[in-house]
């Protein structure tokens, strides 16, 4: 059955299930915690620094995009080993995959805060 509810009902619903999610990570995967710790000091150094609009939304957008490719890969594992425990080819190459995404995202936030705070010092 299609949920029925509209409006702020559903908006309210969805933000306690984002909630409920994002509490989940917290608790259940330690990648999650290293990388929202690592967020937290950039995006208070990001407001420290003294950069223009665009750069600090780079630098902060940046680690914000490993966070969220965190939580989708967290997902990928979490309902792969909802279907089983035995190894399967495609659950291995499913958390690879999302591994990797996780992995693309740190290389891109690298590179944006290294070219940032290159340029800012410079």
């Amino acid at each position: 059955m299609a949920n029925q509810l509209t409006g702020l009902t559903r908006i309210y619903k969805a933000a306690g299930y984002s909630a409920k999610g994002l509490i989940a990570a917290w608790h259940n995967e330690a990648a999650f915690r290293q990388e929202a710790v690592v967020a937290l000091v950039a995006i208070i150094l990001a407001f420290w620094l003294d950069l223009d609009a665009v750069a600090r939304i780079l630098l902060i957008g940046s680690v914000v995009l490993v966070i969220i490719i965190e939580v989708i890969n967290s997902a990928i594992e979490a309902v792969v080993d909802r279907i089983g425990s035995e190894f399967h080819e495609l659950s291995g190459r499913a958390k690879d995959m999302g591994s990797a995404a996780v992995f693309l995202a740190v290389l891109l936030a690298i590179f944006v805060w290294i070219s940032v705070l290159w340029h800012h010092l410079s």
